[in-house]
């Protein structure tokens, strides 16, 4: 009878933690920093999935923890940035697809959790289009930034 009780209890403090439920949950991959991100992001505009097995749209969690989304978030960014300095040095290269990609992925991941992604949306997209001069990107920059944008929306 003890050891049902503690059995019960155990589990009654799991359930009320929240653990097992993966709308909760950030997959370990994505709060690797950017490197991961920019590495799975080579595969582009093929599957992309970080270590191999998370698609980037699962590291925007429904209920995910400030911390969580702090260390996602920064690592989005910090990749979106990176993207975009090499994006704007080749229109129409591999990284504006990538930096594309990685948009459209945040962007599918946030449409399922109810707005608490919208400024880390509004902080990738900002990055995404940075531009020092305040110029407007080039047609192809633009274009091959939607291929990406696209991918990545419909299977990142």
């Amino acid at each position: 009878m003890r050891r049902t009780l503690s059995i019960a209890a155990v589990a009654l403090s799991l359930i009320a933690a929240g653990c097992g439920d993966p709308s909760d949950s950030t997959p370990v991959a994505c709060r690797e920093g950017a490197d991961v991100y920019l590495k799975a992001l080579e595969g582009a505009p093929g599957p992309v999935k970080l270590r191999g097995e998370t698609p980037i749209s699962n590291c925007l969690a429904e209920n995910q923890q400030g911390g969580e989304l702090a260390s996602v978030g920064a690592a989005m960014v910090t990749a979106a940035t990176r993207l975009n300095a090499e994006a704007r040095a080749r229109p129409g290269g591999a990284a504006n697809l990538q930096l594309g990609y990685l948009l459209g992925a945040a962007q599918r991941g946030a449409d399922r959790t109810n707005g608490i992604h919208a400024e880390l949306i509004r902080r990738l997209s900002a990055a995404a289009r940075y531009s020092p001069d305040n110029q407007p990107p080039p047609a192809v920059f633009l274009h091959t930034y939607r291929q990406g944008f696209d991918a990545g929306r419909d299977g990142g």
